[in-house]
């Protein structure tokens, strides 16, 4: 197993003098300047009436870092992977007026000053850059009164350290207390700048990624955290007594527990990785459906579903006989509970249904659909595919059977994403592929599988993009998922209120409770159309049927526009798109 040697946890940092040195390092180093004297050298000093902090809270957690949006902000330690915190909670764009630490201290400093001071720091790829050609040379010998551990005595880099996650508690320690008020809130400014491909142009101008249903960018934490895998960790796992099978298999397994953690599931032995919510699902319906579902059985899917979540469920029913039941959905893209309940009998064996339409954006009553369900003893597969990203997700509280999501949708690596499955139903579900990795023993008469989650995982599995999802979901931990749901609703009814008045545009799917999506027409200009145009502007959307054509054509279309949000857009990239579609309507642009 590898290790990783843990800084002291009980010396105290001073506040100020982290501010004013980092900084000095934004100052001075880009310019080719030698490090300035807090590096190493002789500690900045303040005057004795400058108020003190202790960061109490700096060390590592058990279990890793809290979520954030009421946790605390995740820092490393220099010397070690740099888990990134998000620049962003709250942190202007601009630094303040009226000079920085570094210079002469200011008169009157108070702990009130400390979020202004913040936002001169740099941001984590900036300070990462800065700090890099420092930390490849030794800590030169602490100076009298020096912090223990801090930044006045780096380590040297000698061996490559596993990563190691620090955090600050929500109030910087607690000698004396900064004021609730200064804690720093979300900024989707300051998070889009985590997002290296997010300073693209297109066509000349700044991109504007409003496809966000299709695919989510992904913050350089995770752009690192596998670059360092693959430079320090890569080997396939469980099979090897060597330290990267072991480095390996520790940022899996820790991964998979990350996984847990973040959608609240009661044990790792739960969690399956799998390629993508598709293959999840079809997981499902190979392994469970096919041991369960007999002839004359009813499945129940809903008319706002993904190909993903229709045709698995289709092939099913063609092999065993069994029926397809359809939910239909009111004028606005909500289920209509009443109908629901209808469907619901003793031969109902499974419900599957969406939390969130990827092409109206609808939220579907997902508890109540659950707890309806279970009272016809029927199993519940929920596609959380286009939820995960965009809201808390409890699965215990949920009480599905099945949780499912795609890595991409969530910030994270493509060709990854997890089953959520109750113990005992992957316990009573047979493998649905044979190979490597999910077997105990065998011989030529007969093959023992390892338990769940294992006996799913058959063969080499992609070790790297699930370490990648795992940087994803603690990068979104520590911005809080309720940071990001309100940030998002408040967009959906900004672009709602811009986009309405235009002339001959039609929004498809109004239902009171929506997420991350607005799906819309113009009258008389085809969809690409419209997308084409704005992407002339910079700005990328999603055009076509969304692989969800059975809503579409409820409403009598076959193609909208889907312009859909995440946490890194801001109400100037809804004012790009409001602006760009009028003038598309009124023919002044394509």
């Amino acid at each position: 197993m590898s290790t990783t040697t843990q800084p002291e946890t009980s010396a105290p940092f001073d506040v100020v003098e982290l501010a004013k040195l980092a900084s000095a390092i934004f100052r001075e180093l880009p310019g080719g300047a030698q490090p300035p004297a807090g590096l190493g050298g002789a500690q900045p000093q303040l005057p004795a009436a400058a108020p003190v902090t202790s960061l109490a809270g700096l060390g590592p957690p058990a279990g890793g870092p809290p979520p954030l949006g009421g946790a605390g902000v995740t820092a490393p330690l220099p010397g070690t992977f740099p888990d990134f915190a998000p620049h962003s909670l709250g942190v202007p764009s601009s630094p303040p007026t009226g000079g920085l630490p570094g210079n002469a201290p200011q008169p009157g400093f108070s702990l009130d000053n400390i979020p202004p001071l913040l936002a001169s720091l740099p941001n984590e790829v900036e300070l990462h850059a800065l700090l890099a050609p420092l930390l490849k040379s030794p800590a030169p010998a602490p100076q009298p009164g020096a912090v223990p551990g801090g930044l006045s005595g780096l380590p040297a880099q000698t061996t490559p350290q596993a990563p190691t996650y620090y955090f600050v508690d929500d109030n910087f320690g607690t000698t004396p207390q900064i004021p609730a008020s200064a804690h720093p809130a979300f900024n989707a400014e300051s998070v889009a700048r985590d997002f290296p491909i997010l300073s693209e142009r297109v066509n000349g101008k700044k991109l504007v990624w409003l496809d966000n249903a299709a695919t989510t960018q992904k913050p350089r934490a995770v752009i690192e955290r596998l670059k360092y895998f693959y430079e320090h960790e890569n080997s396939n796992i469980h099979r090897a007594a060597h330290e990267l099978a072991a480095r390996s298999t520790d940022a899996y397994e820790k991964a998979r527990e990350t996984v847990r953690r973040f959608i609240h599931a009661g044990s790792v032995e739960e969690i399956v990785f799998v390629r993508g919510a598709t293959e999840g699902i079809n997981l499902v319906a190979q392994s469970w459906g096919k041991k369960h579902i007999r002839a004359d059985d009813e499945i129940i899917v809903t008319n706002l579903e993904h190909h993903a979540n229709i045709v698995p469920w289709q092939m099913l029913c063609s092999e065993s006989g069994a029926k397809l039941r359809v939910v239909p959905v009111d004028d606005s893209g909500q289920v209509l509970l009443n109908e629901y309940e209808k469907l619901l009998n003793d031969r109902t064996k499974l419900v599957a249904f969406t939390h969130v339409s990827n092409a109206l954006g609808t939220v579907t009553p997902a508890k109540t659909m659950i707890d309806l369900a279970h009272r016809y003893g029927a199993k519940v597969l929920l596609d959380g595919a286009q939820s995960i990203s965009h809201m808390p997700v409890d699965v215990q509280a949920l009480d599905a059977d099945w949780f499912i999501f795609s890595g991409h949708k969530v910030f994270g690596p493509t060709g990854i994403g997890a089953v959520y499955g109750k113990k005992a139903i992957l316990d009573d579900s047979p493998p649905w592929q044979g190979g490597g990795n999910m077997i105990r023993d065998v011989t030529f008469e007969k093959t023992e599988y390892q338990p769940a989650p294992f006996k799913f995982e058959a063969g080499t599995g992609n070790i790297a993009d699930a370490v990648g999802l795992g940087a994803a979901l603690e990068y979104l931990e520590r911005i809080g998922m309720e940071n990001v749901a309100a940030h998002e609703h408040a967009l959906i009814e900004y672009a709602t209120k811009l986009l309405t008045p235009i002339p001959g545009l039609r929004i498809i799917g109004t239902a009171t409770e929506k997420a991350g999506v607005i799906s819309f027409v113009l009258n008389g200009i085809p969809a690409e159309s419209v997308g084409k145009a704005l992407n002339e502007e910079g700005i990328a959307v999603r055009s076509g049927h969304h692989c969800a054509q059975p809503i579409l054509r409820r409403f009598g279309v076959e193609a909208t526009v889907r312009p859909s949000f995440a946490l890194y857009n801001t109400f100037a990239d809804i004012d790009a798109l409001a602006t760009a579609v009028r003038r598309i309507a009124a023919g002044t642009v394509g």
